[in-house]
């Protein structure tokens, strides 16, 4: 019964393929050119896919469709809000892609008709595709969180997406007056880098205890735990005791609506007036993804933990911080690993070869304080469906460590996010 439904659901997308070929133009390899991949979004994820792409087979041709010129990075971008680095060191161009054979489209991707293998983009132009990957990161949920819009992001910033918004907070900041109250709102899981808002606290934290030493941070979290927690905890009571108070869950920290206008969050249990409110809304993939058919209801890809392919769309791969990657979290190291490992596969495939099972790797620095890092690293692989922990492969920093050995953890953060740029990015 599964087959028979399998075949007839392959008729009739081949039949529809065959019905929109008559408009639109017909995927490479059926008309004996050399293959075509497309690829959207300009990200960790899909650069370095693209890039990856053209290095394994320089045959195919490889086309990366991303509206911005510059790419501003979202790892690092908690020291430009505490003002330790300008904006200017996390943003990066496509010239390297370029000069290595990637076609660059700067236009946004607009549709995707997946039974014909055409992208359209926002300059009129369409893409014809043997593979299509789709890297779009994430989008924020404006109906997630009452009384929270884009109009209230310029009042209430959450500066998960890197540029604008990221000044915008770090202005905010600098003009608080000493004294005032600090409230970070963190989403439930899934959600772009878990231990980012629980990083960005311990920056803003470092920021007050120099320059607005009468001032205090309150975290209100929709979870009862996060990544990194009891490294987190043991750093704050030691850099900023006092400072930095953290409210789970359980304890009424879910922010069930805010009100800019008052700089108000509301919790069940209690409402607290910010001077600054950085409100991190829930999230899911771009919006690309879901006009392609790749997302499901929650918002994000089911894959192929193999393939990384949809298992929705047939053709279309999803990676990074868009695809539900199992126990792989939503990071650059991790997107960076399954662009590589989704670049591999699509090149096997097109050769005419068998995929194989990749083993990723990911590990998430986070700075506590300019000199002072932890971090968590994790091996992961195929198996049951999704990806899965290596058992015994990953690692954690010491729970008690000289601050010698934090000092090390954020040079070794700061040399990855060097390196990463660089071979991604030029």
């Amino acid at each position: 019964m599964d087959g028979h439904r399998t075949n007839r659901r392959d008729f009739l997308k081949q039949a529809a393929a065959g019905t929109a070929a008559t408009v639109l133009p017909l995927p490479a390899l059926s008309q004996g050119n050399a293959p075509r991949v497309v690829v959207i979004g300009g990200g960790f994820a899909g650069a370095t896919c693209a890039g990856a792409l053209k290095r394994l087979a320089p045959h195919v041709a490889v086309i990366l469709v991303e509206a911005r010129q510059t790419y501003v990075a979202c790892p690092f971008s908690n020291t430009v809000i505490a003002g330790l680095r300008p904006l200017a060191a996390q943003q990066f161009g496509y010239e390297k892609l370029t000069q290595g054979g990637v076609d660059v489209r700067l236009a946004a991707a607009t549709a995707v008709n997946p039974e014909a293998h055409v992208v359209s983009l926002s300059d009129g132009s369409r893409l014809a595709y043997d593979r299509l990957v789709v890297a779009p990161g994430i989008d924020l949920r404006w109906d997630g969180l009452p009384g929270y819009t884009q109009d209230a992001a310029q009042i209430m910033p959450h500066a998960w997406k890197a540029g604008e918004q990221t000044t915008l907070l770090a202005r905010q900041l600098a003009a608080m007056p000493d004294g005032g109250l600090v409230v970070i709102a963190a989403p439930a899981n899934p959600f772009r880098c878990p231990p980012g808002p629980y990083e960005r606290a311990s920056l803003i934290a470092y920021y007050l205890r120099r320059k607005k030493p009468r001032s205090k941070l309150i975290i209100l979290d929709a979870k009862d735990a996060f990544s990194k927690q009891a490294l987190f905890a043991n750093a704050w009571k030691e850099l900023y005791p006092g400072l930095i108070e953290w409210v789970p869950l359980s304890a009424g920290g879910k922010v069930t609506s805010v009100d800019p206008a008052s700089m108000t969050l509301t919790t069940d249990f209690a409402s607290h007036k910010a001077a600054v409110a950085n409100v991190i809304p829930p999230q899911q993939a771009g919006h690309i993804a879901q006009i392609a058919g790749v997302a499901d209801r929650t918002g994000w890809c089911p894959i192929d933990p193999t393939t990384f392919e949809s298992t929705l769309q047939p053709h279309i791969h999803v990676v990074g911080d868009a695809a539900i990657a199992g126990a792989m979290p939503k990071s650059a190291f991790a997107a960076n690993a399954q662009a590589k490992a989704c670049a591999q596969t699509i090149a096997r495939l097109l050769a005419g070869e068998p995929s194989a099972d990749p083993k990723l790797i990911n590990t998430c620095y986070s700075l506590v304080a300019p000199d002072y890092g932890i971090s968590i690293a994790g091996v992961y692989h195929p198996a049951g469906g999704q990806l899965v922990d290596v058992a015994g492969a990953g690692g954690i920093s010491p729970l008690e460590a000289p601050r010698t050995f934090r000092e090390q953890e954020a040079r070794y953060a700061e040399g990855w996010f060097k390196t990463i740029t660089a071979e991604v990015f030029g």
